[in-house]
């Protein structure tokens, strides 16, 4: 069954009882037992609800995966991974990292004993140089946030296995559409569902796969235990918004290309970050191991005051932290998703004050490309 089926027909669609053609949504959050001793499978939201199951196996599914865990955030689910960890583990990860992981991996790990270390993710042999006795886990971003370097996911997963180390992929900027970490050598596959998966910027959500049990039934005592479950209402919206994925994909991503390459000739932009150009630096391996080029980009100016002026002029995209919904979000990583990070963190991993991202949406691409002709004056 190809992707955009599976969108439709490859898990829980039909209600079993009435046959509705949306699952329900089981707004409960405790279900009656017959007797003492036994339940229906159901007995507290937090322990497992037939709606968030529903959306548990529709990531199974479209990562062609065995078992799916749904969480309340992206990083609930990040967090959840990343205890998979003990006191003395060592952790190694790319530099270009998410700026909601990075802060949780220096506010807790290093709490807890856990030893990490950055290394330059596009270099395949940086990852095998990091190694220690202690190494636990990889933990990939590609493409990554903001910058969209790429790692071998291949070459990574192939370095870890050779070592006995789990590798964990964030696939959020891709989508099981595009990319399948899982099927390249990786262990665990998380996506923040808040973004593509669910599409319509209305939902917080986060989405866990793997084949391997003995992982799924670790994660999935921490789902219980740290209590990151999502709840019924999201889940529910996250079905709705999974159905469309293909569609809103498609265009997003052909209205980035197309700005991509409008703002690499233009004039006033300095560099633009996307690997769909011919001259991205990850361009070959990314398109080895995905399906397209994605719905993200992000690009250079000279100068605040450009970027002051661009916010201000721009009419059609939302300026707003967050992603992958159906309208294009201009967003700010200085002040939005790495102002976490120390400012020397920043400017070391090349997040400078004139970069911005944008995540393309749906709408008619000449609209988009006359509205950033305009503000980019």
């Amino acid at each position: 069954m190809k992707i955009n089926t599976k969108l439709l027909h490859d898990y829980p669609m039909i209600d079993p009882v009435t046959g509705a053609s949306s699952i329900p949504k089981y707004q409960a959050s405790t279900f009656h037992q017959q007797d003492v001793f036994t339940h229906t499978g159901f007995s507290y939201t937090r322990f497992g609800n037939p709606t968030v199951e529903a959306a548990e196996k529709c990531i199974a599914s479209l990562e062609d995966a065995t078992f799916g865990l749904a969480f309340s955030s992206g990083m609930a689910a990040i967090n959840a991974v990343l205890f998979l960890l003990s006191k003395g583990d060592h952790l190694v990860l790319g530099k270009n990292i998410y700026g909601g992981t990075f802060h949780s991996i220096h506010l807790f790990l290093s709490r807890f004993g856990i030893d990490c270390t950055f290394v330059d993710e596009t270099d395949n042999g940086s990852w095998e140089k990091a190694i220690k006795k202690e190494t636990k886990m990889f933990y990939i971003e590609t493409p990554s946030n903001p910058l969209l370097t790429i790692t071998d996911i291949k070459k990574v997963a192939e370095t870890a296995r050779k070592h006995g180390i789990l590798t964990v992929s964030d696939n959020t900027f891709m989508s099981p559409l595009s990319q399948q970490p899982l099927s390249l050598g990786v262990d665990i596959v998380i996506h923040s569902a808040t973004k593509f998966i669910n599409g319509h910027s209305d939902v917080v959500a986060g989405l866990v796969a793997t084949n391997q049990e003995a992982i799924y039934k670790k994660l999935k005592e921490h789902q219980i235990a740290l209590g990151g479950i999502l709840g019924p209402e999201d889940a529910w919206l996250l079905l709705r918004g999974v159905k469309t994925m293909g569609l809103r994909m498609e265009k997003s991503i052909k209205n980035a290309s197309k700005i991509a390459t409008f703002l690499s000739e233009h004039t006033k932009v300095k560099k633009v970050y996307y690997p769909g150009l011919a001259q991205h630096p990850g361009y070959q391996v990314h398109h080895q191991q995905c399906e397209n080029s994605g719905a993200i980009l992000s690009f250079e100016l000279e100068t605040v005051d450009q970027i002051q002026s661009l916010f201000t002029n721009c009419r059609l995209p939302i300026v707003a932290v967050s992603l992958g919904g159906v309208e294009s979000i201009l967003s700010y990583p200085w002040a939005m998703s790495h102002a976490s990070m120390p400012e020397e963190e920043r400017l070391k991993m090349g997040v400078t004050e004139t970069l911005v991202r944008l995540s393309c949406g749906i709408e008619d691409e000449e609209d988009l490309l006359n509205d950033l002709t305009r503000a980019l004056g």
